[in-house]
């Protein structure tokens, strides 16, 4: 993005196209800023009366044709949003025509013509931002919420967009900077040996902080889970049915299946969303004692694999299950069986082979278990009903969920600059050097909702936006 920032509080009237670049039934151009809505009456002649900028109303659609002097374009609907009740808090317009290409490229090239220039990416969120329609966090939230694929990314964009992190972030730096204001009056004092501040009153206050920092932070890993899909490793002996039962999930043929043993070398990886939530299946090498290498590297990963995921899917060949077998797995995964933190069920799958119940089939099924087929694809739909429901007992509902990279590393500096503060004050360091780390965790806080910032972080921010927005 290149000399955006600069430009946001020049006279600039920027233009794009809002809807994807591509053909369709219809297209949104939107136009921000002062001399926007004269340069789109210029050429916008409405069916029913005549337009200008003293009758036209603000947030109402408008019939009529868009015109190039005496050519006709196209038949449009226009929009107007009064400065500051819009998106941007300027004056902007929004043109919905007919979806071809040309008629698109047409409109753009005729406003660029009376001087609007092209917007950069991200460029109207960020006149939002500095306008004050929104905190930085909140822009980051309305990138992620058009990034959303599911139903928990949706929630939890929506949530940032809406300014409930932010409010949460505002709170904790306004606690601390009363506190701070206190302690920097001491300073001016120093030579009188006063104390405005209230150490006892203090120290409750750092911890209240702390507590709130690390739940914000530990949150993170679920934020990430829910953007990028909630991780289920796909794990058995070989020759189980993991390829098979990930390509019936997957409903495509995504992993090679083979009545060789070891086949799945390494993880292969993908996502699909059910009832909303988005689920990225790993599908991993079988677990066995091998002199191959290549392999032995490949069951390696798997284990990484379990160590990462929410949700173990443990695959078995029902119908050579034994007693033995069945205390192996229960012995060696007994960990994950009793973590409240991964769900571990048991696929039995290839039920289509099965004659009678097998040995051991109680002990099995004291844990969650679910009968399958994954050749042919019997059961797969319980399979996925189950994997939904253990999403749906995770409580995320009220809560606050950190999923930006940036807020999480903000959030970490703050808390270490209080874990110094805490320090320094238990060493009776000088209030001044104190300060010093108290403004830090200020600092960080305030890097979040964009309160405190540097041009080069909005660039990076912004730039990631598509055009149109």
């Amino acid at each position: 993005m290149t000399n955006s920032i600069s430009m946001v509080y020049n006279e600039d009237t920027i233009c794009a196209l809002a809807t994807p670049n591509a053909s369709g039934a219809i297209a949104v151009i939107r136009l921000s800023g002062k001399n926007s809505l004269s340069i789109a009456l210029k050429h916008f002649k409405a069916k029913q009366k005549s337009l200008s900028q003293k009758n036209i109303e603000s947030h109402k659609l408008y019939f009529g044709e868009f015109v190039d002097g005496d050519q006709i374009i196209d038949e449009i609907l226009l929009s107007y949003f009064r400065a500051p009740h819009s998106y941007t808090a300027e004056d902007v317009i929004e043109i919905s025509c007919h979806g071809s290409t040309y008629i698109q490229q047409l409109i753009i090239e005729i406003f660029l013509n009376e001087g609007v220039r092209m917007a950069d990416a991200g460029e109207f969120t960020m006149r939002a931002f500095y306008n004050g329609r929104m905190d930085l966090s909140q822009a980051e939230g309305v990138a992620d919420l058009i990034a959303s694929q599911s139903k928990m990314a949706h929630s939890m964009a929506l949530s940032q967009m809406r300014g409930g992190f932010s409010d949460k972030i505002k709170q904790l730096r306004t606690e601390l900077l009363n506190f701070t204001s206190l302690i920097e009056l001491e300073l001016d004092f120093a030579e009188e040996d006063v104390e405005f501040a209230d150490r006892a009153k203090f120290f409750e206050l750092i911890d209240n902080l702390k507590n709130e920092l690390r739940s914000l932070i530990d949150s993170f890993k679920l934020g990430n889970v829910i953007k990028k899909g909630i991780p289920v490793a796909i794990i058995g002996k070989p020759n189980a049915g993991k390829s098979t039962l990930l390509n019936a999930l997957l409903n495509e043929e995504r992993a090679i299946v083979s009545e060789i043993p070891g086949t799945t070398r390494d993880s292969i990886e993908d996502t699909i969303v059910i009832d909303g939530f988005t689920f990225r299946f790993i599908d991993t090498a079988g677990l066995r004692e091998s002199t191959d290498t290549i392999e032995n590297i490949g069951i390696e990963r798997t284990y990484e694999k379990i160590e990462q995921a929410s949700l173990i899917l443990y695959v078995c060949d029902i119908s050579n299950i034994n007693k033995v077998n069945v205390d192996e797995v229960i012995s060696e995964f007994r960990h994950y069986l009793e973590d409240e933190n991964k769900h571990f069920i048991f696929v039995a799958n290839k039920i289509d082979h099965l004659d009678e119940a097998p040995p051991k089939l109680k002990e099995l099924i004291d844990y969650e278990t679910v009968f399958v087929s994954a050749k042919r694809k019997e059961n797969i739909h319980l399979l996925a009903s189950t994997l939904v429901s253990k999403v749906k007992d995770m409580d995320f509902d009220n809560s606050i969920i950190v999923s930006n990279s940036r807020h999480y590393e903000a959030l970490k500096n703050s808390l270490d600059s209080l874990l110094h503060v805490e320090e320094g004050f238990k060493n009776e360091v000088p209030t001044d050097l104190i300060s010093i780390d108290i403004r830090q965790a200020l600092h960080s806080l305030g890097t979040i909702t964009g309160e405190i910032t540097n041009d080069e972080v909005l660039g990076n921010i912004f730039g990631k936006f598509c055009i149109g927005k």
